[in-house]
This record gives structure tokens, sequence and C-alpha cells, in this order.
């Protein structure tokens, strides 16, 4: 039996039917080779079609949608990542190697995430091996007796202390050697390994900072932070530090309101910074 159909009588201005026409022909709502106005109406009562102004990202929406997965994946929701992925694609005004490059990572399969993994034997103190591809492309192994997961600059990075040194060519550090600061997305496999968990933790050094002008006052104490006091006008500060790397970027931050007073090798290495950052000032 066919099915019982209603008719409803429309007024609309001169030259409406051809608007709903060529929207019906651009869902390809059609009636034999025609577009159906009134197939267009059906679809938007029973919410099969968008209506009004289409819902999209602009440029910094997308930027902001983009570190809001780098941040899902490193925080062990690959599931939820993908959902966002997808928005990305479907809503986005993206430009062409950056749209091919969301297809890709979302047409395989959803990117493991380790850091489920990492937080479950540093839970239960079980040395690990991992299999990591560094900036270069080059595979390493380190074998992980101490791991934790740290927030620098935007995303999460695992910091582990590992047996291997042959990777560390020439260093300032040579008391940090067996410290990596490794990025969870280059992790390529996982495994655990026999021996002992090291109880210590990752391997550091005293660094002694002095603040001066406003960063008396606007310091604010990091988690690692040995001591900080108030002597005279100076912020006296005692940190606990296992990667330099990221207390250089930090001072180098602060100007003339920061100075590293020692260690040596530390406070030489922001020197070296400095003198490298006036040079390419001269130069110009």
């Amino acid at each position: 039996m066919a099915r019982k159909k209603e008719t409803i009588t429309l007024s609309i201005p001169p030259g409406t039917k051809e608007k709903l026409e060529a929207i019906a022909r651009r869902f390809q709502i059609m009636w034999g080779k025609s577009p159906s106005p009134s197939g267009l109406i059906t679809a938007i009562a029973e919410g099969e079609l968008e209506v009004g102004e289409p819902f999209t990202l602009n440029s910094s929406q997308a930027i902001a949608v983009q570190q809001a997965v780098k941040l899902l994946k490193d925080s062990g929701y690959p599931g939820e990542a993908q959902v966002l992925l997808s928005l990305l694609l479907a809503r986005g005004n993206l430009e062409t190697p950056l749209r091919q490059s969301i297809l890709q990572e979302v047409g395989t399969p959803e990117t493991q995430t380790w850091r489920a993994l990492v937080d479950h034997y540093s839970g239960i103190k079980q040395p690990f091996i991992i299999l990591y591809r560094n900036a270069t492309g080059t595979d390493l192994e380190f074998t992980v007796r101490y791991a934790q997961i740290s927030f620098h600059e935007k995303r999460y990075y695992l910091e582990i202390w590992c047996d291997e040194t042959e990777d560390i060519k020439d260093t300032p550090f040579p008391e940090l050697i067996h410290n990596r600061c490794l990025r969870l997305d280059r992790i390529q496999s996982i495994v655990r390994t026999q021996g002992q968990w090291r109880e210590e933790g990752l391997d550091s050094l005293k660094v002694y900072l002095h603040f001066f002008g406003g960063m008396v006052k606007a310091y604010e104490s990091r988690e690692n932070d040995i001591s900080n006091e108030l002597v005279g006008e100076v912020r006296q500060v005692v940190r606990r530090v296992s990667n330099p790397f990221w207390l250089i970027r930090e001072v180098l931050r602060y100007g003339k309101d920061c100075v590293v007073v020692s260690p040596e090798n530390v406070r030489q290495l922001v020197r070296k910074e400095l003198k490298l950052m006036s040079q390419k000032y001269d130069s110009d």
C-alpha cells in the first residue's frame, strides 16, 4: 500500500522556489531528474539536513583543537583524540597539507598511547625497555629503571633514568648522563624486563637562582624547589634540576631578572646561549 502523504500550501516570495531547488540539488534531494523542494522540506523536518549558517572552525580554533588532540593523546585518551580529529576534518578550514596529514592519522588505527603502560609499570616499580625513535629517525633502546611524566611547554614528556649512555657523545653534565626526556608520540614499543627499580628517581643537581626586580614578588615556587627565601631585595631559590634544557629556557624568559649563581656548568651554558643571541643581533 502506498504511503499516505499530506499536502500543504506555501506562500513564498518570487525566486524562493528556485533557491529551494538549488539547495535540494546541492544535497542531491531529487524527484527523478529534478530537484525536489518538498523532499528538501521533509529532510529538514526529520533532522536529516542541517540548516542555517554552517558551523566551521577558523584557523585559530583549529590550532586550539590540534593542541587539545596532543594533550588527549599524551594523557591516555586516544579515542577522544580521534573524535576531535574527525571534528577538525569535518568543520575546520584546513590547508591541504594539514588536511592530508590528519586524514592519514584518522585513517589508521587509533594511535597507541603508552602513558597507561608507563603509569602501570611505574606504579608497581617494574623496569621496562623502550624502543624510541628520535627526531632524526634513529631507533634507540633504553632500559628504564625509573620513569615519571612531566609537563613542559604545553605538552607531556616522559622522563626516565636508563642504563644506556652510549648515545650521549659529549655532555657538560656527566652527572645527568643516565637521564632522558622523551616524547610520548615517538615511542615505538614498551616491554617489561628484569632488574631493580631505582628508588632514588632521576639524577639531579642543585641549581642556585637569584631573582630580581618584579620577579621578587612574581616568582611562584615549583614542585622541585628545595628552598625559596627572600634575602634583602633578592629572592634566592635552590632547585633540584634533572634536565637543564628546560631550566635554561625558563631562565632566558626572565631576562635580567634572573641569574644562575651556580653550579658553574649550568651558569656557563646560560652564558653561551646569551652570547649566541647577542651575536645574532650584532650580525643584523
